[in-house]
């Protein structure tokens, strides 16, 4: 098996290892950063950048950025939330964030996924259509 092969090999094994219940553990986290401090494999600055890499893709897999224009009403982000968690069948966490340029609506970012209702969006798609 070539460096880099061994090198994936071993921070997935690490991330495996970070997971409870098939979710990230801030503890288990911990510890697999304490044992590689105690024991460091081959190219060990290579497997902790890989390592890195992975746990903030299972990060963002789990958290939602919901972007917004004006004010939410008091248990929308909640039932964004309980959405979200039910169609990814995992818990999601989020983080709101106020965003002027969509003049009116909502940007749910989740991973790789964007989920968007605002008029800015609606604009850019007639803009495109007579374009």
């Amino acid at each position: 098996m070539s460096a880099p092969k061994k090198v994936r090999a071993t921070a997935k094994l690490l991330v495996a290892l970070s997971l409870e219940n098939g979710q990230l553990s801030e503890a288990r986290v911990r510890d697999v950063l304490v044992w590689f401090d105690q024991k460091p494999p081959t190219h060990a600055a290579a497997v902790l950048r890989e390592y890195h890499r992975l746990v903030s893709r299972e990060i963002a897999r789990s958290r939602a950025r919901i972007e917004y224009s004006g004010a939410l009403a008091g248990g929308a982000v909640p039932s964004i939330v309980a959405e979200l968690s039910k169609l990814y069948g995992r818990p999601i966490s989020a983080l709101s964030v106020e965003n002027p340029a969509l003049v009116a609506g909502v940007r749910v970012s989740i991973g790789d996924d964007v989920f968007e209702r605002s008029i800015a969006a609606q604009l850019e798609s007639l803009a495109g259509a007579t374009a």
